[in-house]
């Protein structure tokens, strides 16, 4: 996001002195300047501020991260997942938070999705694996940055980079608890390189830009939260290790600061935690069915993440407006359904609150039915997010504890044949 930003005290020129205000005719002490960037010094960078010197703790602890085992989708099958049934009562969502609540639905080695239904604040955290975006699907939050905080609600994407230290604070409402979809990247997740010019600014074409993002309210200090400034705290951090197999590898760490996180006085530069909301997103439309590039809306390694809105749909004469059939032949399709009638599915159980999983390997498409259904509709109302990975994913603990197990019959009108699912067929 080469969107460069400035934000609270700062001094004129980089590494040079910085001093906090002090009486007449003496020097204050310096404050503490931390770079923040991606890809080593080759990248994107933000300066920030200290009042504390970052790298202080006076403990370190293990967090338990919880069970982030995978386990291969094999046999292949397309698979509907439920993740609203591993949230089902008002107790156990007033006690989860959206960071240690997490139940991981899908994964790789690039990226892992996971779902939360939260009441609870969370602790102070910190990825340090990877960037984060994470959907707002149903309710409410402020979450509170070190490059200072934002109002999230019903459609926000939040892009978190690598390494930020915040908290989440669900909103209380008795219609609906906090609901988040959680991408978390091994790499960084960022606007497709395709809508940017070759120096960041956001092309013509794009279906968003600068105007639609929503940037920190800051800077945030402890004093502006209510908080005491020299309050010990402590900060959940993600991160790689050689843990066990049931963390698939990732470790977490609770550091303990002697001193509250929002200590920043200023910052600027290029990288950032921003808001997009999906509404903002401008459909691309055609006279015949446009592929699901068309939708994209952010990109990570080795995968993208798209949205499909409620929009015009084909308007070529003999056009079919559901998609045709297509088989992934280099990535996995996740598809979350969060809104509206999703015309290509009517029929296979799918409704609002569902994801799917479409398989590389699976030729897959609308429901028997639906692409004749579907001829002269005009108008789509619909919303999706979708993320394409091109490499497989794997079931986490989440996964298969709300998978529906009849999906893949969902073609044939439920009528299963052959082997019972798992069981082995010799090619001898």
């Amino acid at each position: 996001m080469a969107h460069y930003q400035s934000m609270g005290s700062i001094p004129p020129k980089r590494h040079t002195q910085h001093r906090r205000p002090a009486g007449r005719g003496k020097q204050g002490e310096l404050y503490y300047e931390e770079l923040m960037g991606e890809e080593g010094f080759s990248s994107d960078s933000s300066l920030l501020y200290h009042r504390n010197i970052p790298s202080t703790i006076v403990d370190a602890q293990v967090w338990e991260v919880g069970n982030l085992s995978t386990t291969p989708n094999h046999p292949l099958k397309p698979l509907h997942l439920q993740p609203h049934a591993l949230f089902p009562d008002a107790k156990t969502i007033k006690a989860t938070d959206v960071v240690t609540g997490r139940r991981l639905l899908l994964g790789n080695g690039d990226v892992r999705i996971s779902y939360a239904v939260a009441a609870a604040p969370s602790p102070w955290y910190r990825n340090g694996i990877g960037d984060e975006c994470v959907y707002i699907e149903r309710g409410a939050a402020r979450v509170e940055t070190v490059f200072g905080a934002f109002d999230v609600a019903q459609g926000d994407y939040i892009v978190i980079p690598r390494a930020t230290t915040h908290r989440w604070l669900p909103v209380a409402s008795r219609k609906e608890p906090l609901r988040a979809y959680a991408i978390e990247g091994n790499s960084h997740i960022a606007p497709p390189k395709r809508y940017l010019s070759k120096y960041g600014q956001f092309l013509e074409h794009s279906p968003y830009c600068e105007r639609d993002l929503r940037l920190p309210q800051g800077p945030l200090l402890a004093e502006d939260v209510g908080e005491k400034a020299d309050a010990e705290s402590e900060v959940y951090i993600k991160h790689r290790g050689s843990g066990p197999v049931s963390s698939g590898g990732i470790v977490g760490t609770v550091h303990t600061l002697p001193f509250h996180p929002l200590d920043v006085v200023g910052w600027d530069g290029c990288l950032y935690p921003y808001v997009f909301n999906v509404r903002d997103y401008e459909p691309i439309t055609g006279r015949v069915h446009q592929p699901p590039p068309a939708h994209q809306v952010f990109e990570g390694w080795n995968f993208v993440v798209c949205n499909f809105v409620p929009r015009k749909v084909d308007y070529h004469p003999l056009s079919i407006p559901v998609p045709y059939y297509h088989s992934n032949v280099d990535s996995d399709e996740v598809m979350f359904y969060v809104e509206g009638d999703y015309e290509a599915r009517k029929g296979s159980g799918i409704g609002q609150g569902s994801i799917s999983l479409h398989p590389g390997g699976h030729a897959h498409g609308p429901q028997p039915g639906a692409a004749e259904a579907s001829i002269g509709a005009e108008y789509f109302d619909e919303l999706a997010v979708m993320v394409d990975t091109f490499r497989p994913l794997d079931l986490g603990e989440g996964g298969l504890a709300c998978d529906d197990g009849k999906y893949h019959l969902s073609w044939s009108g439920g009528r299963g044949g052959g082997s019972a699912a798992g069981e082995v067929h010799s090619i001898d």
